[in-house]
């Protein structure tokens, strides 16, 4: 096997298969409750994809709820009803109408999601849509979800770990090397390290949470063509490129810098196992117009597993009650079979 070594776990947890999933609520006027609830209505008959949500149980209308106090019970009540780990203080909401007074809830129910999974009381978190503008008003520091749970996965005496964004969905599995960043600022942010860092932390997880014993990684270029041998710009030849040696030396299958308007279409026929986009847009574009409503966003380089539907708050969808869950059940059912893979490799 190819060791993909991404330097120290910051804890070590163990993640038994059948630990039922930890679901945020998100952000409650959102799409969350609705597409929680149309989830759980479509698994419930399948214990393995158990999960129970942190949150307020009035939110969840439609579906039977049974408030639960521990983790523990969720998987014994999932087949009757949705496991609802209550927080407190329930405001009541409209959907549609974001409420700056969530903000404690939203963020107490990632934490509390996190804790469980930290200490081995869940499988994974899946974290439901939020609206990081509302949270910064309430002084939320972070640029949104991903940074958040590294930080709280950070162990007492160190760094938090270095999170990497991988989008799975019609067939693709990308990672970013930067997300959000104006283009300018691209070529600085993968000239540090990052390209290499990102290249094991992805090496690692295919291999312990999607079961690819020997992946086969691309990297795509940053300019047209791949550059062209320098003549529309050198940041293939002078980072990326050079980064892709290095790995190889380390024993990592990855390709230099691809062309970007044919390595996904390389990626679909089998050739590489996953692809690292130099950047947002590049990235997100072909997995988003391959499968709008099912991708998923999953956190790779963390001691736990993270998954969340690639798709916003949805306040008009929320509002008018037509909001998709199919995102969120692809994310469910990616979460499980990671914490499958995991336990395997633990075991």
């Amino acid at each position: 096997m190819i060791r993909c070594a991404i330097g120290a776990t910051p804890r070590r947890v163990t993640t038994p298969s059948l630990l039922p999933l930890a679901l945020t609520m998100g952000d409650p006027a959102g799409c969350g409750p609705q597409i929680t609830a149309a989830a759980w209505r479509a698994l419930h008959t399948n214990p393995s994809s158990a999960f129970y949500v942190i949150g307020w149980p009035g939110l969840y209308t439609g579906v039977p709820v049974d408030v639960i106090r521990a983790p523990a019970e969720a998987v014994s009540v999932y087949a009757r009803a949705l496991p609802v780990l209550a927080l407190d203080e329930e405001r009541a909401i409209i959907a549609g109408t974001p409420d700056p007074a969530a903000a404690p809830g939203i963020i107490a129910a990632i934490k509390v999601a996190t804790a469980h999974a930290l200490s081995g009381n869940a499988g994974a978190v899946v974290t439901n849509p939020i609206n990081k503008a509302l949270l910064y008003g309430q002084g939320f520091r972070f640029p949104g979800h991903t940074e958040f749970i590294a930080d709280l996965c950070a162990p007492e005496d160190g760094p938090a770990p270095e999170p990497v964004m991988m989008l799975t969905g019609g067939g693709l599995r990308v990672a970013l090397a930067t997300i959000h960043l104006p283009y300018a600022s691209v070529p600085a942010a993968i000239a540090d390290g990052r390209l290499s860092r990102i290249a094991r932390i992805t090496c690692t997880a295919l291999q312990r949470q999607f079961g690819i014993l020997r992946p086969r990684i691309a990297f795509t270029g940053l300019n047209p063509h791949a550059g062209e041998n320098g003549t529309i710009g050198r940041e293939e030849i002078e980072i990326i490129n050079p980064a892709a040696e290095r790995l190889r030396a380390e024993g990592i299958d990855i390709s230099g810098a691809r062309p970007g308007d044919t390595v996904f279409a390389e990626a679909l026929s089998g050739r590489f196992d996953a692809v690292i986009a130099m950047t947002h847009d590049q990235g997100l574009i072909p997995v988003k117009t391959l499968d709008m409503w099912g991708g998923v966003n999953t956190t790779l380089g963390l001691p736990i597993i993270r998954t969340s539907p690639d798709h916003g708050t949805a306040y008009d969808a929320a509002a008018a009650g037509t909001a998709k869950p199919d995102s969120l059940i692809a994310a469910i059912h990616s979460a499980c079979e990671q914490a499958r893979h995991r336990a395997r490799n633990a075991a």
